[in-house]
């Protein structure tokens, strides 16, 4: 190859990196594939309700069949006065961990008026104990619908709300760590940093309704 082909070559791939995979449809409305009830091999007490995802309290969180490593996830969400869920990525489903938020980080969903004694670090749109939102106003009350996102990519994180990022943080790094020391994840395996895992929909306790939609993702 001559030197200006190379040089070409090198060209294009800077200004034409890899692009993200396409869209993909983690629940279409209409029935729910790929998922499983965590620490069982089918869904249990999950449901379409109208074209929506929601538990009914008796199975506990939803996690994909899938890992993943480096995506764009996509979902909307709804919440009554008074409940509480989330969306946990980078989780490791083992039997011997008792809960999908002892293993990866989760995107906050909740009441934050209605639900008592929280911090900004567990309302919506947090890193749930780890990292507060920085603007606490573009929430949706509960009853009405929210737009969330999760970008992971290369360990750095971002998480949106209603089209504003919200949160921004590097997981493993120096800063993270400093968090990690002063939350209740430092002695479960959430603190070791993992490159991949699977996705939760968090049933917060059985008396908790949350409905999601339009869930998708692609791999970055």
């Amino acid at each position: 190859m001559s030197l200006a082909a190379g040089t070409l070559l090198l060209t294009a791939f800077i200004t034409n990196p890899q692009k993200p995979g396409k869209w993909v449809a983690l629940f279409d409305g209409k029935k729910i594939e790929g998922w499983h009830s965590y620490h069982k091999d089918k869904v249990v007490g999950w449901n379409i309700d109208n074209g929506t995802l929601t538990p009914d309290g008796t199975g506990g969180d939803l996690v994909t069949d899938k890992e993943y490593e480096n995506f764009d996830l996509e979902f909307e969400f709804k919440i009554p006065k008074g409940s509480n869920s989330g969306v946990i990525y980078k989780i490791i489903d083992r039997d011997d961990i008792k809960t999908t938020y002892m293993s990866g980080p989760e995107y906050q969903v909740i009441d934050d008026t209605g639900y008592k004694g929280i911090t900004d670090k567990q309302k919506t749109g947090a890193n749930y104990d780890m990292q507060a939102p920085n603007d606490l106003s573009v929430v949706k009350p509960a009853g009405e619908w929210n737009k969330g996102r999760i970008v992971v990519n290369n360990n750095h994180v971002e998480h949106y709300l209603n089209g504003k990022k919200v949160v921004e943080y590097e997981y493993g790094g120096p800063q993270w760590k400093e968090q990690l020391a002063a939350s209740k994840f430092k002695t479960w395996p959430y603190a070791t940093p993992h490159a991949k895992g699977k996705i939760a929909l968090q049933n917060h306790s059985p008396d908790e309704k949350v409905w999601y939609r339009n869930i998708r993702i692609r791999e970055l």
